[in-house]
């Protein structure tokens, strides 16, 4: 999943279990191609590590910026921009049909986070 910096989200892609997230962010970053010309900065954490980095600057122009915990930290910590997109997990944890996986077609689990995110927007919108 990839959101903005709001943790509204820009692009989603469910995938099988037996894909590495490194493989499967590519297919997320490759549904963005051509659709944000402004977007140059990707924060991502350190799982996505490696070949990745570079796939990114030559297939998008982008920098992937792994953000990292500081070797001094012990414990629990709020790592700087990691935070946006598992508040968008939380978020999404909220709406019951995506509690467990019930969709038998990863294009349904898509759809459902989208309305989701719709749902959730809408809201936002509406006046107090």
């Amino acid at each position: 999943m990839v959101v903005d910096t709001l943790g509204l989200v820009i692009a989603v892609v469910v995938h099988a279990a037996d894909i590495q997230d490194r493989d499967g962010a590519k297919l997320v970053l490759r549904k963005l191609a051509g659709r944000f010309s402004r977007l140059s900065l990707i924060w991502a954490d350190g799982g996505y590590a490696g070949k990745l980095i570079e796939w990114a600057a030559e297939f998008g122009q982008w920098v992937l910026e792994i953000v990292e915990r500081s070797k001094e930290t012990k414990g629990f910590s709020v790592l700087p921009r990691r935070w946006v997109v598992e508040r968008t997990f939380s978020w999404l944890g909220k709406y019951r049909r995506l509690s467990k996986d019930y969709e038998s077609l990863t294009v349904n689990s898509e759809a459902m986070i989208q309305l989701a995110m719709i749902n959730l927007m809408i809201h936002r919108l509406k006046p107090g």
